[in-house]
């Protein structure tokens, strides 16, 4: 008596797990594209590489959730690309454009150097701190910020729309106020501290829009993306502003979560159930 056939073992890796993978490399080697056309002094070309980075970065997840191709080699390699288009290629961009030596025989330039190098690495490792303590911590069920729906310290992505901030102001206006190194220097630190610091950000995941709001919103969004392709550099800037503004409200939208938790519930409720 013959034994029943038993399906062929299909080897090989699922092609809806290539896809997203595919996205994040894009990324990566946008990012790297920006480094090129900074080492070749085209700051907008550079901007809008890590620009694009930055889409595709936010388009790789949503795809393999889509997909059902969500993977933990796809997360490493989007930890890595993350480091490299958004920790390392900007600062390098922004060393290239204001904070490397242009008169090495001056004094202040080179104290400017100094500052400006510490400033550039500081924002590349604190990019890979935050996205090492986001891995770390990936399979950890205790996490308050996560469950709530927000995100802790400012992300990789728009990390690197921070750092750009002078830059996009440079473009759009042409004032070199806002190419000097005493500018550029400190604001580059202080968006390197934003991304490991501990303040609960919203995420896409705590933002909730009203019904009544919903055709307004996407009238809204066609609107900026309109204006994002004819005139970028303005948009960028005002993106950027508004961001920092909304980081205040977002730090007491999660106090007022963690205060209801805190809060014991009213006895008998449970019972009520």
């Amino acid at each position: 008596m013959k034994s029943p056939r038993q399906p062929a073992v299909r080897h090989g890796i699922p092609l809806r797990t290539i896809v997203p993978n595919a996205v994040t490399a894009l990324a990566l080697c946008s990012g790297l594209f920006g480094i090129r056309f900074g080492i070749g002094g085209e700051w907008e070309k550079a901007a809008i590489a890590i620009i694009i980075a930055a889409v595709l970065d936010g388009l790789d997840g949503r795809i393999a959730r889509l997909l059902n191709g969500q993977s933990r080699f796809g997360a490493e390699l989007d930890s890595l690309s993350d480091v490299t288009a958004f920790g390392v290629a900007p600062a390098i961009i922004i060393y290239l454009w204001v904070l490397q030596p242009l008169e090495p025989g001056s004094l202040l330039r080179r104290e400017w150097i100094d500052w400006g190098w510490i400033a550039v690495l500081a924002h590349a490792a604190c990019c890979a701190l935050r996205l090492a303590r986001f891995n770390a911590n990936i399979d950890r069920k205790d996490q308050p910020h996560k469950s709530a729906g927000y995100l802790t310290g400012v992300p990789a992505p728009a990390g690197a729309g921070l750092i750009f901030l002078p830059l996009y102001w440079f473009i759009w206006t042409g004032d070199d106020s806002f190419r000097h190194p005493g500018l550029v220097a400190p604001w580059t630190a202080l968006v390197a501290f934003l991304m490991i610091s501990s303040l609960a950000t919203y995420s896409w995941g705590s933002l909730r829009l009203r019904s009544g709001l919903r055709l307004g919103a996407l009238v809204v969004i066609a609107l900026v993306a309109a204006a994002l392709a004819s005139n970028p550099w303005p948009v960028l800037s005002i993106a950027g502003v508004l961001y920092l503004i909304v980081i205040p409200f977002s730090i007491m939208s999660y106090a007022k979560i963690r205060r209801q938790r805190a809060t014991p519930a009213p006895a008998g409720s449970s019972a009520a159930e």
